[in-house]
């Protein structure tokens, strides 16, 4: 058997970051105001493009891609999310170029 030694350098620990606690909520509380209130819808790029789609006329595709930035198969993929959340989304061709409009939108 081996002799035991003393050690010389004292044994170190390692310090641990203290753990993170969750943010508090911001969510409002019963005794606010706007406890009742919907919040308000924060501007998104769908939105944006449903707004462009009301208009009188509809909107050719080069204007959706240039109001949000996308490229063409991105805005067309947009137009078919917005078909699938149930807005009625017509396409007309006058002069050769392609019109979208949003003939009938689904409630908030």
């Amino acid at each position: 058997m081996l002799p035991q030694t003393e050690r010389t350098t004292p044994m170190t620990t390692t310090t641990r970051k203290p753990r993170r606690m969750a943010r508090p909520s911001t969510l409002a509380t019963a005794s606010d105001d706007s406890a009742g209130a919907p919040p308000d819808k924060r501007p998104t790029k769908q939105n944006l493009v449903l707004d462009l789609l009301q208009r009188d006329g509809g909107v050719p595709l080069a204007a959706i891609v240039a109001a949000t930035g996308w490229q063409n198969h991105t805005a067309r993929a947009a137009l078919t999310g917005l078909r699938k959340k149930g807005h009625a989304i017509t396409r007309s061709k006058n002069d050769g170029e392609t019109r979208y409009a949003v003939t009938m939108s689904v409630a908030p």
